[in-house]
């Protein structure tokens, strides 16, 4: 049995497909009925004018309205106007005209009525003898049910898109629901979970530091950091699916503090940089270990990208109207393919052999849904690299003001302004 989930892409097109099949045999089957019933109309007036022919007599025009209403009384749909040789109006059929309008008001909705019908069918027309100078016309258009049969299709397949968009928006909602509660009770266990060994390791490094043979080590050190990381990843687990805490934090010290815990814990062979081109008093409103996460996973995903050897830049700028921070993080990696820039943050998706998928799904929601940011690719080539953006909306940027004054001032203003450049920059540069 296909797993829809795995491939949703095609099971939407097949969908799609099968929605086109079943809204083109709707028109084909209606157009059909619609042209049979035009015919239908056609004939019966037909059948109208033949009656004409054969019962009005020649030389006594007076039985002719008679006839034509008597014919053209059980006629209940079809509009009909019959008009002389010179096209003057005799008389009308199923034609609504207001009670109570002027004659002359009652005249221009006939002949509005009547241009519309020559445009719509040929007029039939009526002799007395073949060839006689003088004959009737019989002008006619479809009647209101072909209209109506003709467009319901359109409204009939209108409601159903509607319907279908409706149960669809309904779906993805309850499947992200589903799939929220799911992360949230595995991330609420594994917080428990850790909770009891990270108790257990504080006891035992306490222990330690009471031996005389290991109180001065510096493991000792090292192993109080990493019981803190695990400190800091519980709580990390514990805020997913909770309202996390904001505070106004200095987005360049937040991404250095990271930084300067992964360094030591990666492979040598890997150059971590990070460039701060943000402005003095920068301050973005954010949960500090939420967001570490982030850039910890980015960067956990680019060491893997480049097996052990490259370079990761981490470059914080803002936008021009200083409104925005720009974090950039960029490896020289294997890089990812165009087409798969927004699958890569779709839940399970890994390229890992014994990875979860869950990575880049939670940096998405630490951004987008919580600091109210943007993450996406921003560019990538095969064997070449990776540079992610995140997009945060700064609380203030104090000093921005004096900060231009002494560029003005300063002897080193060109290069002052050179920097500037790189600060100022749009959200796509």
């Amino acid at each position: 049995m296909m797993d829809i989930y795995k491939h949703k892409s095609e099971f939407k097109v097949l969908v799609f497909v099968i929605a086109l099949l079943i809204g083109g045999v709707s028109l084909y089957y209606t157009d059909t009925l619609v042209k049979k019933l035009v015919e239908r109309e056609k004939e019966q007036i037909e059948l109208y004018a033949s009656a004409l022919r054969f019962t009005l007599d020649p030389e006594n025009n007076e039985p002719l309205t008679f006839i034509f209403d008597e014919i053209i009384k059980s006629n209940q749909h079809i509009p009909v106007i019959l008009t002389d040789h010179e096209e003057n109006i005799i008389t009308y059929k199923n034609i609504d005209i207001p009670p109570g309008v002027s004659p002359e008001r009652k005249e221009r909705i006939l002949q509005r009525e009547l241009e519309i019908m020559k445009q719509e069918h040929p007029p039939i027309i009526v002799e007395y003898e073949v060839g006689a100078p003088t004959h009737n016309k019989i002008y006619y258009r479809n009647s209101d049910l072909i209209y109506q049969l003709r467009w319901y299709p359109y409204a009939q397949l209108s409601v159903i898109a509607i319907f279908g968009f409706l149960t669809y928006l309904a779906f993805s909602y309850s499947r992200k629901a589903e799939q929220n509660r799911i992360w949230v009770g595995l991330a609420k266990e594994t917080a428990h979970q850790l909770g009891t060994p990270i108790s257990s390791l504080m006891a035992w490094i306490e222990l330690l530091k009471h031996d005389e043979q290991f109180k001065n080590h510096e493991v000792l050190g090292e192993l109080e950091k990493d019981i803190k990381r695990l400190q800091i990843t519980t709580e990390r687990f514990s805020n997913i699916g909770s309202k996390p805490t904001f505070k106004p934090e200095d987005p360049y010290e937040v991404v250095k503090e990271i930084v300067d815990y992964l360094r030591p814990r990666i492979s040598p062979k890997i150059e971590m940089e990070v460039v701060n081109y943000t402005l003095q008093g920068t301050r973005v409103l954010m949960n500090r270990h939420l967001f570490q996460w982030v850039i910890e996973n980015l960067c956990k995903n680019a060491v893997d990208a480049m097996n052990g050897a490259g370079k990761i830049e981490i470059k914080l700028k803002v936008t021009a109207n200083h409104k925005k921070t720009i974090i950039d993080v960029t490896d020289t990696g294997k890089g990812i393919p165009k087409s798969k820039f927004k699958k890569i943050f779709a839940p399970g998706y890994t390229t890992k052999k014994r990875g979860w998928g869950l990575g880049l799904t939670l940096a998405k929601r630490i951004v987008e849904n919580y600091h109210k940011g943007r993450i996406f690719v921003k560019a990538s080539e095969i064997d070449k690299g990776t540079k992610f953006r995140i997009i945060l909306p700064n609380q203030q940027t104090e000093g921005v003001e004096s900060y231009e004054l002494v560029n003005k001032k300063n002897p080193l203003r060109k290069v002052l302004e050179s920097l500037e450049k790189g600060n100022s920059l749009s959200e796509k540069d």
